[in-house]
């Protein structure tokens, strides 16, 4: 805003006898910045508890946020399963606290094969991208614990990516990258590819992991949004383990590529 605005605002309120003397003002227009010039007119004190106010009102809320990704049924040639994949936070816009699950189990015998939970502090380092750390537990196979540190958010052409690094308690070190997109066909009915990426830095023989790139998966769901909170969907998934990880699991008896036939529900609240 110009000086001369500045002084005929300021010769407005000082004839209404609302603000301070002229020559104050003036002054103050002359030495502050213009996002200052208001403290001169109403007083700092109010000034500061308005921008408070504003503040609290365009961002500093609290929130929280339920989403399960994945509730499915998967039904493949060697074993149907159960399986999940959500997510939790409550928090701002710069700070979140998260947790997160994932894991399956047998529709069978209803054993528990594989389940994690995550705990994660979330911190907002550029728009639509958070560095997370925390803690993560395996519940099952065998009740292990990992430090993790990632980085989730919004690549160009709306590609909602996450990556992760994990190392274990025993010193192993792996990480997971997931990549997912969604293309509407109508404003209900959405189709969503997703790959999923695991690396380890070396061989766990106990989980049948080797080294290097050591699985891949490739899926394609196509939900219905009966509400946005609402969505049951179908689809399907292609699994591959790759290099010493395939031998691994080979030479139990287990074949390490797969199609699985998903049939779920996605929700929110």
């Amino acid at each position: 805003m110009s000086l001369v605005k500045r002084i005929l605002r300021a010769l407005i309120f000082s004839s209404a006898g609302m603000g301070a003397p002229l020559n104050a003002i003036t002054q103050e227009a002359h030495q502050s910045p213009p996002w200052n010039q208001a403290d001169a007119l109403h007083g700092a004190d109010v000034m500061a508890e308005a921008r408070q106010r504003v503040l609290a009102e365009g961002g500093d809320q609290k929130h929280f946020y339920v989403m399960f990704n994945q509730l499915e049924a998967q039904f493949a040639e060697a074993e149907d399963r159960f399986a999940w994949n959500g997510q939790a936070w409550y928090g701002g816009d710069l700070n979140k606290l998260w947790v997160k699950s994932d894991g399956h189990a047998s529709l069978t015998d209803g054993g528990v094969e594989e389940a994690e939970i995550q705990a994660l502090y979330s911190r907002t380092v550029a728009p639509f991208w958070d560095i997370q750390a925390g803690l993560r537990y395996d519940i099952e196979p065998d009740g292990l614990a990992h430090g993790v540190v990632a980085l989730n958010g919004l690549a160009p052409y709306w590609f909602e990516v996450e990556t992760a690094a994990f190392l274990s308690e025993q010193g192993d070190l792996t990480a997971r990258i997931e990549a997912e997109y969604e293309l509407l066909l109508t404003q209900r009915l959405i189709l969503q590819p997703s790959i999923e990426a695991e690396l380890s830095a070396q061989p766990v023989p106990d989980r049948e992991t080797g080294s290097g790139l050591t699985s891949i998966s490739a899926g394609l769901r196509l939900r219905y949004e009966v509400r946005r909170e609402f969505a049951p969907y179908l689809g399907l998934e292609w699994h591959r383990a790759l290099g010493d990880t395939r031998d691994m699991i080979e030479a139990t008896g287990e074949d390490g590529e797969e199609i699985v036939f998903l049939v779920g529900l996605r929700a929110w609240y």
